[in-house]
């Protein structure tokens, strides 16, 4: 049975006797909607126009029990529907800016060169004046140093999209630092394998390869982290991809220094797996 609502025509028709009003609503809507609450209690009702807006009607029987799931049903609507959540809007994150102030540096450094040509002898990569000399100081400011305009270019390029990774990954101070020390626990590593030969190195691309390093150790724990029956597979990706692209960028060439490259690369990945763990157990 449907809310009977009784048309102008029919509106002086009497009521069937012993019906008991249970609630006046203003809108025709909110008094059908009350009405199919009696309706889903198996009892019929009647919705009638009346002076003050739509009366619902039941038989008198029932009134008490009508009125009583009425008021539960209001009390659970009266905040439906819920307002919709709020969007937290969160700001963008900038982009690290400190990898430019590292290429200026760089572009500062080469120019210096130029015009001092002792600069690049006082701070290249030198193994013999490295162990023999005491000079460890070598091991960093060689990653500065060019020999040219496109090896400038080149490590430019490469630098400022690595270390934007890096830095975004780890934050500027631990990102920076991480890249720091892989880049020159690589350039020791490469001088001491080379050494007592004479070895000599500058660029900034043993960096770039340690960079490459760290963000290939930290998928490669990240990819750990997974189940069991997928731990292999999702730790070898990101080590057989980090490992294509050294071989890609890294090796062959007549002035490329193979050995730096992979020395960067391998301190970085160590560093990386690592790091990753120390800052994932800090999150914690």
């Amino acid at each position: 049975m449907s809310v009977s609502d009784v048309s102008s025509e029919a509106a002086n028709e009497p009521l069937p006797e012993g019906l008991a009003e249970v609630g006046v609503y203003p809108t025709h809507g909110e008094g059908l909607e009350h009405g199919l609450v009696v309706l889903a209690m198996g009892e019929p009702c009647w919705l009638v126009p009346t002076g003050g807006g739509h009366g619902l009607f039941v038989e008198a029987g029932i009134a008490e029990a009508v009125v009583e799931q009425l008021a539960q049903f209001d009390r659970e609507s009266a905040h439906w529907p819920p307002k919709p959540a709020a969007v937290k809007r969160t700001a963008p994150t900038p982009a690290p800016v400190s990898p430019l102030v590292w290429a200026l540096a760089v572009c500062g450094v080469f120019w210096a060169q130029d015009r001092r040509p002792a600069l690049t002898e006082g701070w290249a990569m030198d193994a013999g004046a490295v162990f023999d000399g005491g000079e460890g100081w070598r091991t960093f400011t060689a990653l500065f140093l060019h020999a040219d305009l496109g090896h400038l270019v080149s490590n430019l390029a490469s630098g400022i999209f690595v270390f934007s990774v890096v830095v975004s990954m780890w934050g500027e101070v631990r990102g920076w630092l991480l890249l720091a020390v892989a880049a020159t626990g690589g350039n020791v590593a490469a001088a001491a394998l080379s050494y007592p030969e004479p070895y000599r190195s500058i660029g900034a691309s043993t960096a770039v390869f340690a960079g490459l390093g760290l963000l290939t150790g930290r998928a490669i724990r990240a990819g750990w982290r997974a189940l069991p029956a997928q731990r292999w597979r999702k730790a070898f990706v990101p080590f057989a991809s980090g490992v294509a692209v050294l071989g890609l960028f890294g090796a062959g060439g007549v002035q490329v220094d193979a050995l730096a490259h992979a020395t960067g690369f391998g301190a970085g990945l160590a560093l990386g797996l690592v790091a990753e763990e120390r800052r994932r157990t800090d999150a914690i």
